[in-house]
């Protein structure tokens, strides 16, 4: 299933793009996937299977984020963004 992620601050200097598509059904599948197609991104702003502390997770822009099981639909947009953004 796709996820649209967008990227702010931080990971959008280590990913190199606004944003991409990454497929999973879980924040865990999600950033694995994106992960594998940014891995200098993973290797600054993840850890394991987590965002970084630095990092938060929104989806919709309704809800932050942070338990990695956390379910995810098709349609679904993840923004990534460095926690202190706008702020």
């Amino acid at each position: 299933m796709a996820i649209t992620v967008e990227f702010y601050g931080v990971p959008r200097e280590r990913a190199g793009v606004a944003s991409a598509l990454a497929a999973g059904a879980s924040l865990r599948d999600v950033l694995a996937d994106i992960g594998r197609q940014f891995p200098r991104l993973a290797e600054s702003c993840f850890e394991g299977s987590r965002l970084g502390r630095a990092y938060a997770a929104n989806v919709n822009g309704q809800r932050f984020v942070s338990d990695p099981e956390t379910a995810l639909r098709p349609g679904d947009t993840l923004l990534i963004l460095a926690a202190d953004a706008g702020g």
